[in-house]
């Protein structure tokens, strides 16, 4: 485990998955992250696959392979290349176990960077074979809700910036993993661009948001001083996840760059819609940035 700090935040991350365990507020102590017991993680890095691929496999130049939901990174053991007092970077390279399903030679380099205002997390996805290769990326970081014990659940909202039109999300069905119907639909409990949140938005599974333009997302109550807001502009959309039926006291707030499978045959990756197409012996970085207070 990995500790970075500056005068206002400390962080904890965890070499295996490179996953953000801890993000303490030093003035007020508390932890905006998630580390209840039921769910077993943080702030799990997806790549290179968001979700569960139909019957966790998909199609690459004509061959099958397997893929575990959410991609692999978060099993593999990341090299520590860089470390200062409030930064760190960690790095997977492709590996033989790795080639078996993701027939890829790349380097994932993720930086963590505490700030006076939160944390900047940045993604460098590098190719380093002679073909284009596909790949989604996602960060699905679990904030405590409510922040600091400050209020319920039901008392937080999450507003989308830069979207003018009333939110939608992709449909879900479970079968019982989540999969995409293929179809757009209202978010309900919506209005304008701010999500009231209660945990009945969240029976049907993870609320993926279908509009574009998203430039933050911000937790927020009126009750509570604090908030948490992600500027997210490089990223596709933004998916919102709690267990269901569970009424669990976390909210994951989830910068997307890809997206699930639609339910039905396997899908080839270098035609699936939210993949990114990296060419050869290139590199491309997402980042985004945590505002906390």
């Amino acid at each position: 485990m990995i500790s970075i700090e500056n005068e206002q935040f400390r962080a904890a991350i965890d070499e295996h998955g490179a996953q953000l365990t801890h993000l303490i507020n030093k003035t007020d102590h508390f932890d905006y992250i998630w580390n209840g017991s039921q769910w077993p993680k943080h702030a799990p890095v997806l790549f290179p696959a968001i979700g569960r691929s139909n019957k966790d496999q998909y199609k690459l130049n004509g061959k099958v392979y397997d893929m575990p939901q959410h991609g692999f990174v978060g099993d593999q053991d990341f090299a520590v290349v860089y470390q200062a007092t409030n930064a760190v970077a960690l790095e997977l390279t492709a590996n033989d176990e790795t080639k078996a399903i993701y027939p890829f030679d790349f380097k994932l380099t993720i930086t963590f960077t505490l700030l006076s205002t939160g944390l900047s997390v940045s993604f460098d996805v590098q190719n380093l074979t002679d073909s284009q290769m596909p790949y989604s990326l996602g960060s699905h970081p679990a904030f405590n809700v409510p922040i600091n014990d400050e209020g319920q659940f039901e008392d937080y909202q999450v507003e989308f910036l830069g979207v003018d039109e009333p939110l939608k999300t992709f449909g879900i069905v479970k079968t019982p993993a989540p999969y995409r119907t293929g179809k757009v639909e209202p978010l309900k409990n919506s209005q304008g661009n701010v999500l009231k949140l209660n945990y009945e938005t969240f029976k049907p599974g993870l609320r993926i948001i279908a509009n574009r333009g998203i430039k933050a997302v911000r937790l927020f109550s009126p009750v509570s001083d604090h908030q948490v807001k992600l500027d997210v502009t490089q990223f596709q959309t933004v998916c919102l996840w709690t267990k269901e039926d569970e009424n669990d006291q976390f909210l994951c707030l989830e910068p997307f760059n890809g997206l699930p499978d639609v339910l039905g045959d396997l899908v080839d990756w270098q035609h699936k819609p939210g993949n990114l197409i990296l060419a050869p012996h290139t590199n491309r970085v997402s980042q985004y940035e945590m505002h906390l207070s």
